[in-house]
């Protein structure tokens, strides 16, 4: 199997992976969930990792029993916010330096100014809502700390929308992953909470570009 095809059936059956690796490495499994959970938004070049199939899958394992509910929220909660903090300071640090230039076509400081003008405005959504959609969530803190949002309104939603993601995702696994519809089509479910997570920014796309169409008209 091609490295891209054993990525994507760790995606769409990543239920399989875990039970092995709770049966290999016992407790130590939470430390490499933190660290996965935190890789997929604390590192801007790994915004392929499935952080929404894992959650759940961990959330149908600790229903029955194999996993605790308690410290995989608590940890995981930390994990998402560690990971989103580390990401704005790696975004805001880089941005002076890279958009220092007037007349640069891509890197020009006039775009970081705009930048900082729309997360100053729009920045609680963008955070918040980003979190649920996978790859865009890796990039809004980064992108946020390029604008130099103010980080004390970037902590408190980055806080809000962590703590509702793993918590939904968690619960979502907890209650409904035991179901014998689910546990037989995961990969279906999978792809379902990948669709759906991607349905706002396409719908905003599709949006937009009926409207630029309409305004050339």
């Amino acid at each position: 199997m091609t490295s891209l095809g054993t990525f994507i059936d760790v995606v769409l059956h990543v239920d399989r992976y875990l039970v092995p690796l709770i049966q290999q490495y016992g407790a130590v499994t939470y430390l490499f969930m933190f660290l996965l959970i935190f890789a997929e938004t604390g590192l801007v070049v790994t915004p392929f990792l499935p952080g929404d199939s894992v959650l759940f899958a961990l959330g149908a394992l600790a229903a029955v029993g194999r996993l605790d509910i308690g410290a995989l929220a608590a940890l995981l909660m930390t994990a998402a916010v560690l990971g989103n903090v580390v990401n704005y300071a790696i975004g805001r640090g880089l941005g002076p330096a890279v958009f220092s230039s007037d007349s640069s076509r891509f890197f020009r400081r006039d775009y970081l100014d705009r930048t900082h003008e729309f997360y100053e405005r729009y920045g609680a959504v963008t955070v918040i809502v980003a979190r649920f959609m996978p790859i865009i969530r890796t990039f809004v803190p980064f992108v946020a700390g390029i604008g130099r949002m103010s980080y004390p309104r970037f902590f408190l939603y980055n806080l809000i929308g962590s703590v509702a993601w793993v918590a939904l995702m968690l619960s979502a696994g907890y209650f409904f992953g035991g179901f014998p519809l689910v546990r037989d089509h995961f990969s279906l479910v999978t792809l379902a909470i990948i669709a759906i997570s991607l349905l706002p920014p396409v719908l905003t796309a599709l949006r937009v570009r009926l409207r630029s169409r309409g305004t050339k008209r």
